[in-house]
């Protein structure tokens, strides 16, 4: 079973092509940038060799923007300054997530309508906005490890996002400065970059469960054409629910043991999600876990051992919500379990050994999972992004639109323009009516979703068509038209065929950003550039600039005798002008000041070396060594 060849990162860098397009994973917990060198996609590492970028934002008073791995430092110092799982936030008002709200470390703004917001300090931002803060850290990742400017991607979605978190993410890629030429579910792209193109028929299932959603999708691969049958999920249903599971044990032990709420506190709620990620990520790999959480505020420590068996039990009906979706899934594209030729696992939850007993029993075969679930979707988006640039031309993507698209008619019936699960781009229409003596206008309301009546549907836009000549109720006749591009985006356009009045309208989600908003966040952006990249490039400075300090410092304290007293002076007195340059805001003073002391205390640490190996030889013989 020949694969498509997946590379890792290396140090010789490729000739950049002439316009380079990326591929994003914007995810969950991590997000990641990909490209294609040659034939193969590749992630784009950092300096120190760090492929994934965790997903969290970190705003400190001064309005310091740290992303990832830094930012994640930040949970537990900083809670209610640090943002995790703002992809879970995603086109969604306060009114889809205040039920979890005491789940979170962080402020959202309590407001009825329009996006919801997250508060930091005094500031609002949305989700919109803080996932172009990751798109930019990653974008400038990319611009780094080329050399030169990146403005173009391809960005992966859940297949379930709906067309308000569809908008959402294209608006995120334009304030961080990316023209999004594609959104692409991440299912699709994840058959991509498994290389199953390789094969000339056959039909695969990828199971996608990551850190805040799940998807199913199912596609029939033939020759090269990638067409998606079917696809089915919940975009409030990931990794998160089952750290979620555990810190309600936590916090309900601890309530009954020592009789103090758990989750009173920013601080004390982040305590509880750190041991319960922790635990959730062990127990993947070990048949027991010991939990301890501290609240030296109460006197208290929470201990207990948790065992795999029991934390099976405590997620097994997360799991089995997964199952019911695949069932879904696979009615709706008219196949049996048994048609299925190849399971793909994506996901830092598949990782779950639960997960893959049940997605094994529920397709009665093993899955496939040859390759890193983190990193498989931003792959998949880099071949996309080939496959845009032009550079391949054997690979055919046919997707699919996840929750049917309709209208309000009368009596508030949803009336289905496009289906579910078609197959995207595409247009349909239908012939409407007045149902009022002598009306002169209707209103189009724009609705998404599966159930009947709109009420219970989500409302995407509404718009007028005026001028209809008065006639008698039934006889204008009202040509309404819905195109939808490969994005998932929508447009509609109503006509009166007698009077070929016409109007449009691109479909702006309820809970999107205006354009006048989205372009002021850009100008701003912008403005900024500069600036913001100087204060990253002076934090960056400051933090390496003092993990040298207390390393050396220490160095000093335990083993200062192993060098010269000149020595000595030289590096401390270098301590001491590195120290007070740090209150400066000349990020290369710092660097060249860190990497002087780095240099002096290049022989101390070559002694130190020395005096642990000798200490370890001491009083053995040949055959002991």
């Amino acid at each position: 079973m020949p694969l498509l060849q997946i590379g890792l990162p290396g140090k010789k860098k490729p000739e950049p092509k002439k316009e380079l397009i990326v591929g994003i994973d914007l995810g969950t917990t991590n997000s990641l940038i990909a490209f294609m060198d040659g034939e193969t996609p590749k992630i784009i590492a950092s300096k120190s060799e760090e492929t994934i970028v965790p997903s969290v934002i970190s705003i400190d008073e001064d309005f310091n923007v740290i992303i990832g791995h830094k930012a994640k430092e930040k949970l537990l110092l900083d809670p209610e300054h640090t943002v995790y799982s703002v992809k879970r936030l995603m086109g969604k008002s306060y009114q889809d997530v205040e039920n979890d709200t005491h789940l979170i470390s962080y402020k959202l703004a309590d407001e009825q309508t329009g996006l919801v917001r997250v508060k930091i300090g005094e500031n609002y931002y949305t989700p919109i906005e803080l996932s172009a803060m990751i798109l930019r850290d990653l974008k400038a990742r990319a611009e780094k490890y080329f050399g030169q400017k990146i403005s173009k991607s391809v960005i992966t979605v859940p297949a379930y996002f709906n067309d308000s978190q569809r908008q959402a993410t294209k608006d995120a890629g334009k304030i961080a400065g990316l023209e999004v030429l594609r959104i692409v579910n991440e299912p699709t792209a994840a058959a991509l970059s498994y290389g199953l193109d390789s094969k000339n028929h056959e039909t695969i299932a990828v199971y996608d469960f990551g850190g805040g959603t799940f998807d199913i999708s199912i596609l029939k691969v033939e020759d090269g054409v990638f067409e998606v049958l079917a696809t089915n999920g919940d975009t409030y249903l990931g990794g998160d629910d089952f750290d979620q599971k555990l810190m309600g044990l936590f916090s309900k032990e601890i309530q009954t043991e020592k009789g103090f709420n758990a989750e009173s506190t920013p601080e004390k709620l982040q305590k509880l999600r750190n041991a319960a990620e922790n635990a959730k990520k062990l127990l993947s790999s070990q048949n027991e876990v010991s939990i301890k959480i501290e609240f030296p505020e109460e006197n208290y420590t929470y201990e207990r051992e948790i065992t795999k068996d029991f934390y099976e039990e405590l997620i097994a009906s997360t799991v089995e919500r997964t199952m019911e979706i695949c069932r879904k899934a696979i009615k709706d594209s008219g196949l049996k379990v048994c048609d299925i030729d190849n399971i793909v696992l994506v996901g830092g939850s598949t990782r779950t050994p639960l997960v893959r007993k049940k997605v094994e029993e529920f397709f009665g075969r093993k899955p496939f999972s040859d390759l890193d679930p983190d990193e498989v979707v931003a792959l998949g988006a880099a071949v996309q992004a080939d496959i845009l640039s032009g550079h391949r031309k054997d690979i055919l993507l046919l997707d699919v639109t996840p929750l049917s698209l309709g209208i309000e008619t009368f009596g508030g019936v949803m009336n289905v323009l496009i289906p579910r699960n078609t197959t995207i781009p595409t247009r349909a229409g239908e012939t409407f009516t007045t149902y009022v003596e002598n009306q002169t206008g209707i209103d189009i309301n724009v609705y998404q979703g599966e159930r009947e009546l709109v009420k219970d549907n989500r409302q995407l836009a509404s718009f007028k068509l005026s001028g209809i000549v008065p006639q008698p109720a039934g006889m204008p006749k009202i040509n309404v038209i819905f195109t939808l591009d490969a994005d998932g985006i929508l447009r509609v356009t109503a006509k009166d065929k007698n009077t070929e009045v016409e109007a449009s309208i691109k479909v702006k989600p309820t809970y999107g950003l205006k354009d006048e908003e989205v372009e002021g966040m850009l100008a701003s952006s912008l403005e900024n550039a500069e600036k913001d990249m100087a204060d990253r490039m002076l934090i960056e400075a400051r933090t390496e600039s003092d993990a040298i300090i207390k390393s050396t410092e220490k160095a000093i304290e335990t083993h200062g005798h192993l060098i010269s007293e000149e020595q000595k002076e030289t590096i401390l007195n270098t301590l001491i002008e590195l120290k007070e340059t740090q209150k400066q805001t000349n990020h290369k003073t710092i660097v060249n000041l860190t990497e002087r002391l780095n240099e002096e205390s290049t022989p101390l640490a070559q002694n130190i070396l020395n005096s642990v190996a000798e200490a370890a030889l001491e009083n053995k013989n040949i055959t002991e060594v």
